[in-house]
């Protein structure tokens, strides 16, 4: 999502649209819209005469600056990105702490056997 949002803000748009009689024909991005067929520049008598079609054109400018370099960045950024780079890198590392609490001492004598008292066995 972040990648198309970055390639439709730097990508510069141009939209012709060919308008005849006062409705749009024709609507291309990029490239130069298709005529109607009713070229009237064609007829040198006609010349002086008001086309009835129009030609637009819209150009919106995407955003020529993206280097965004580390060392533009204040003291306080580069220290809070060094930081949380290295805490996120660190969470998934994997531990290998064992701790046997009970090596000295035995376990608990039973004066039931459980077991058998509620007829319970593991199958």
């Amino acid at each position: 999502m972040l990648a198309l949002l970055v390639l439709l803000s730097t990508v510069s748009w141009t939209v012709d649209k060919h308008i005849c009689m006062g409705k749009v024909v024709d609507i291309a991005f990029f490239a130069h819209a298709d005529t109607c067929g009713m070229d009237m520049g064609a007829d040198k008598s006609l010349a002086f005469e008001k086309s009835c079609c129009d030609d637009e054109t819209f150009t919106l400018q995407g955003q020529e600056d993206l280097k965004v370099s580390f060392f533009d960045l204040d003291l306080e950024q580069q220290v809070f990105l060094v930081s949380y780079a290295y805490a996120y890198l660190n969470a998934f590392q994997e531990t290998d702490v064992t701790s046997v609490t009970y090596l000295g001492h035995p376990p608990p004598l039973l004066d039931k056997d459980y077991q058998v008292l509620y007829e319970t066995f593991l199958i």
